[in-house]
């Protein structure tokens, strides 16, 4: 059959369309499980292959019985890709609720319609009212009179593609840049054909031949580039932005020179200075953490699976935050390292009752200074790293003298009134490295690193002279207190802390033999207690 030149290239870019869309198609269904909507682009390019290649088979035939049968076959598929599309982008903006086959199957009543009335025009020509020969034409092509169904299918076909490119641009502000490619490519896809399905009903193409197959090979060819150049169809963005602004968590995504990729609005929340302006910077250029000091920072071997986990604290303002803060690898598909996560999970209420236990299991509950098991565990350590270091180390005991008395005479409120006041100065008087606990009921014990014996005594001295010097008031009462002390030092390495705590409390008995109120240390010939034979 001859055929004029240009129809001739125009066969050719429409076989190259449905080529493509048949590639499509294949790749679609080896990846449907990627993206909830990769089943509607796999029918939606099926069905366009369908159309172009009868399409081309049209303007290869030489009778109008041809003509009608290959229209007849292009209308198997054509109904169908509008709303197919907009099905797919329903699936991509996160419109899923509606893409069920519950709700979805009224999209494609028109279309089952229009290939029925097509298929049965013959009889109702409700479709075509009449369908013939072009006179003038150089190959074998038709026109026709449309009848009101073709109104009907024109009309759904552009409303579905309107309703497409409608959800499109209202997302288009809720995306993240990063998608935006995506989404413009899906916009042009279905635009493209709409203006030249527009520009085929006002009679401006050449030779009056339908453009859309042709422009659907331009289309096809912007599909497969985006898909191998921005991973489209492998996640719902709009879907994923939803998850990802709803999670609690402060989430962080960074690439390799841990420049910042994407966060959501809770990791905003919790560092200030991540705004849209954050993107591409250095995570430590951003990172601000109150009060505590310093940037979140790791190492990972790329050639191994990383997990990264650490707690940090935030104040704000007056308020005190606690993070845990896990990194961990980011992997592309083939396994290769393409950057990192960090989760920000608040444990801030977690940390705090983990706090309120700690503070009530080692602190005492009269006098808040360490109780009697606390003491002697953090005395153990001192005295071990004395021992390492080559470090003097001291320790005082001391009671309250009489005070079963200021129990008995005044009530046990005055008694914890006492104990209260006795902590106080020794508060004052005390260095702060000092450990002090309560090492009974008005017994305390005192830990002095890096301390000599003579030292020690000092200090137990100008606390007894504080203690007896500042007397209690109660009830506007002058109520005077004094308290008896004992002092040792760890004259030898690896010397038990139960042996020093001994020797201290001879020494105090020794004060409060030798009348109350004074202060002895233990000297035995430089050596321990359990070192005498």
């Amino acid at each position: 059959m001859p055929m004029n030149s240009l129809i001739s290239q125009y066969m050719i870019i429409v076989i190259i369309s449905g080529v493509l869309s048949v590639l499509l198609a294949i790749y679609a269904f080896y990846n449907r499980t990627n993206f909830s909507g990769m089943n509607a682009f796999m029918w939606s390019t099926s069905l366009s292959a369908v159309y172009t290649f009868a399409f081309a088979f049209e303007l290869a035939s030489d009778t109008l019985q041809e003509i009608r049968f290959w229209i007849n076959v292009e209308y198997i598929g054509m109904p169908f890709i509008a709303p197919l599309s907009l099905l797919l982008v329903m699936h991509y903006v996160g419109l899923e609720k509606f893409t069920a086959p519950k709700k979805a199957w009224g999209l494609f009543v028109i279309p089952c319609l229009t290939l029925f009335m097509v298929l049965t025009n013959d009889y109702h020509h409700l479709f075509y009212k009449s369908i013939y020969l072009r006179p003038d034409a150089p190959t074998p092509m038709t026109d026709v009179v449309p009848g009101f169904w073709y109104y009907v299918h024109g009309s759904f076909t552009s409303g579905s593609m309107f309703a497409s490119l409608f959800l499109l641009l209202r997302y288009w502000r809720k995306t993240k840049s990063i998608y935006r490619k995506q989404m413009a490519t899906m916009a042009f896809g279905i635009s493209l054909p709409m203006l030249g399905g527009l520009s085929y009903v006002l009679g401006l193409t050449p030779l009056d031949i339908d453009p859309v197959p042709m422009l659907m090979c331009i289309t096809s060819a912007l599909y497969i580039f985006s898909i191998f150049s921005t991973g489209m169809l492998t996640v719902s963005p709009i879907a994923r932005e939803h998850i990802f602004e709803s999670m609690r968590d402060g989430v962080l995504v960074l690439n390799l020179s841990n420049q910042i990729m994407d966060f959501n609005s809770a990791a905003a929340q919790i560092i200030p200075a991540l705004t849209p302006l954050a993107i591409g910077k250095k995570l430590e250029d951003i990172w601000k953490r109150g009060a505590e000091s310093g940037a979140f920072s790791f190492n990972a071997n790329p050639d191994s699976e990383f997990q990264y986990e650490q707690e940090f604290k935030w104040i704000r303002g007056k308020e005190t935050f606690y993070y845990r803060i896990r990194a961990s690898n980011l992997l592309k598909p083939n396994g290769q390292l393409a950057g990192r996560t960090i989760v920000m999970i608040d444990v801030t209420e977690h940390t705090l009752l983990k706090n309120k236990l700690r503070h009530l299991a080692e602190i005492d509950g009269l006098t808040t200074i360490y109780n009697r098991t606390t003491f002697m565990d953090k005395s153990r350590d001192l005295l071990a790293k004395a021992n390492q270091l080559q470090q003097p180390l001291s320790f005082i005991l001391f009671d309250i003298d009489h005070f079963k008395q200021i129990n008995d005479r005044y009530g046990h409120s005055v008694g914890d009134f006492a104990l209260l006041h006795i902590v106080n100065i020794c508060k004052q008087q005390l260095d702060p490295k000092a450990l002090f606990g309560r090492y009974g009921g008005e017994e305390f014990a005192v830990c002095l690193p890096d301390t000599g014996l003579q030292q020690a005594g000092q200090v137990a001295e100008q606390i007894r002279r504080e203690i007896a010097s500042t007397p209690m008031y109660s009830s506007a009462k002058a109520i005077s207190l004094s308290a008896s002390f004992g002092v040792t030092d760890a004259k030898t390495a690896e010397v038990p802390l139960e042996v020093l705590l001994r020797e201290a409390d001879v020494a105090l008995y020794r004060s409060k033999h030798s009348g109350r109120n004074m202060v002895h240390l233990h000297e035995s010939a430089h050596v321990h207690a359990n070192e005498i034979k």
